[in-house]
């Protein structure tokens, strides 16, 4: 395939690849993973929607990857349509891939921790008139090779409910030890005493849970 014949103008290829590298950026899931609740609404693999409101990185990611496919059409000579749908492809799985591959080869410390989110979940339940047991059970995975120490934290996303995971942090910091290349499902138990809430649950479950984890003078958020 000649390369010449293929590429029509160059600038504007140049110029597409600028924004389509700018939008897998803003794409990227590292060092954080996705921190504005579950996802409503993913074009391409960019959530461009929140159960508590609309992603303006995503969309604006969503844009420049838009952007960018139509200028890499418009610089091609032959080939237009293989092209594009290969540079979707790559804009969807190449974000995630290089975050995990990041992790297993080149991180340490929390930054080697990986939660998964969706299989998370928190119970709620009075077990007397002052006191609510809250039990949560959280998946973590330790890509390097090395012991890793962290705490965790909650938060809720919506600040306009009842407090729900947040209310954990009453017992918190919670510390948790992985060792080296380990998956552990981490189990928290705590009671926590509500009697001088003006208003609180009484029972209820949460998945896909919020939390912080923190090691020194890093963090990251879930």
């Amino acid at each position: 395939m000649d390369v010449v014949i293929l590429i029509k103008d160059k600038k504007y290829f140049f110029f597409a690849l600028i924004l389509f590298f700018a939008s897998m950026a803003l794409n990227f899931p590292f060092p954080d993973g996705t921190s504005n609740g579950d996802t409503v609404v993913s074009v391409f693999n960019i959530p461009v929607q929140y159960v508590n409101g609309l992603n303006y990185v995503g969309i604006t990611s969503f844009i420049l990857l838009i952007v960018s496919l139509y200028i890499l059409w418009k610089s091609l000579g032959k080939y237009h349509k293989r092209l594009v749908v290969i540079a979707i492809i790559i804009a969807i799985f190449t974000p995630p891939f290089l975050a995990r591959s990041f992790q297993k080869t080149f991180a340490s410390g929390i930054y080697a921790v990986t939660y998964d989110r969706e299989k998370s979940n928190c119970s709620f339940e009075m077990v007397n008139k002052t006191t609510l047991k809250g039990v949560c059970e959280l998946p973590f995975e330790n890509y390097s090779r090395n012991e890793i120490q962290f705490t965790i934290g909650f938060y809720d996303q919506n600040q306009d409910n009842l407090q729900m995971v947040s209310l954990m942090n009453n017992n918190a910091p919670y510390k948790v030890k992985l060792r080296g290349k380990e998956s552990k499902n981490v189990k928290i138990e705590a009671n926590i005493d509500v009697s001088k809430m003006e208003s609180h649950i009484e029972n209820g479950e949460a998945t896909g849970v919020d939390i912080t984890i923190k090691s020194g003078r890093s963090s990251r958020k879930f």
